[in-house]
């Protein structure tokens, strides 16, 4: 069972780095993007909601890596206090993420952009 443990804690670890990066790459190319934007000296609407929905992507696919290593930890939780705690994490993070996803639907189907199903 320690084994299955250690294993466990260091996948968790490497999906929280890759939350990290997600968020990094994100938050990177967004202030990059507005940057250009500013420069232009054209700080048109519709170029920040473009920014806004693309940064929001990388967010959201943040939280899901945020909610896989939850999930992960919850493997090696030794005590119910901390199972509920992350259970309480999760439910947080899962709420997020379906609000931030919502309102990328919404937005994608304001601004025709969203796929039809």
């Amino acid at each position: 069972m320690e084994t299955v443990e250690q294993i466990a804690a260091i996948v968790a670890l490497a999906v929280e780095l890759a939350m990290v990066a997600i968020i990094a790459i994100g938050s990177i190319r967004a202030l990059w993007t507005v940057l250009k934007i500013i420069a232009s000296r054209h700080m048109l609407a519709p170029a920040v909601r473009e920014i806004w929905l693309h940064y929001a992507g990388w967010i959201l696919l943040a939280l899901e890596f945020a909610l896989a290593a939850d999930l992960i930890r919850t493997v090696i939780a030794p005590s119910w206090r901390e199972i509920g705690q992350l259970a309480a994490i999760a439910a947080i993070r899962t709420a997020l993420a379906w609000f931030l996803g919502r309102d990328l639907a919404e937005f994608g189907v304001e601004t025709g952009k969203a796929e039809e199903t």
